[in-house]
């Protein structure tokens, strides 16, 4: 039995390791809408998440996915390049008024 408690530290050391950290894709292949600018983005199973999600009445099928909170676009007019001073994302559902959008990716302006 201890043999075996001590091959799970080292396949979750593993596991961790092995897993990659998001990336950011560049802001010209978000095909779902406008660039968000998001104060926070986090999983949607966090607590301030599903507190939003809940209060809209929104169930989501997969809770591993990133939403963003309280997100507004990003217009570039006349520029290459817009500016979000907070967590610029591009999102799958963008269509709850700002409080929330759902399955987020971090973009590189």
């Amino acid at each position: 039995m201890q043999l075996r408690l001590a091959f799970v530290p080292a396949a979750l050391a593993t596991l961790a390791v092995a897993t990659p950290a998001p990336r950011n894709e560049p802001a010209s292949s978000c095909t779902t809408g406008p660039i968000q600018c998001c104060n926070t983005v986090e999983p949607a199973s966090s607590s301030a998440a599903a507190s939003t999600l809940g209060l809209l009445g929104i169930v989501l099928q997969d809770l591993n996915v990133d939403v963003g909170l309280t997100c507004t676009p990003i217009t570039v007019i006349g520029a290459s390049e817009g500016s979000c001073s907070a967590e610029a994302v591009c999102c799958e559902d963008n269509s709850h008024g700002g409080l929330i959008s759902i399955g987020c990716v971090p973009v590189s302006l």
